[in-house]
């Protein structure tokens, strides 16, 4: 009887965008998986970051991120199309000031 051996699989970090949205009260995280199958993604998100994880058949994307601001993840928002995973989660604290900067 011939033994199979089982292919490993490619571990990435995923491509992620974050960012405040224009009124400062939630923060938005989008992040590129893929082929991945939404029933194979594990998000997990703390105050102050996250974890992803999704499998495809020869690829695992897997990372952990740190969150900026604090932000409530009991609130978080999460959608899942195409390859893309979208989450919108409020900050703690709203009403963040920001300052602009001139460039020269």
């Amino acid at each position: 009887m011939e033994e199979v051996k089982e292919q490993e699989k490619i571990m990435f970090s995923p491509s992620v965008c974050s960012y405040a949205d224009d009124e400062t009260t939630s923060y938005k995280i989008e992040i590129q998986l893929p082929g991945v199958e939404k029933d194979t993604i594990k998000l997990k998100m703390h105050d102050d970051s996250f974890f992803i994880k999704g499998e495809t058949e020869d690829t695992i994307y897997i990372g952990t991120y740190a969150i900026c601001c604090p932000v409530k993840p009991e609130e978080a928002k999460a959608t899942y199309n195409q390859g893309l995973l979208k989450i919108d989660v409020p900050f703690k604290e709203e009403d963040y000031k920001s300052i602009d900067i001139k460039i020269e």
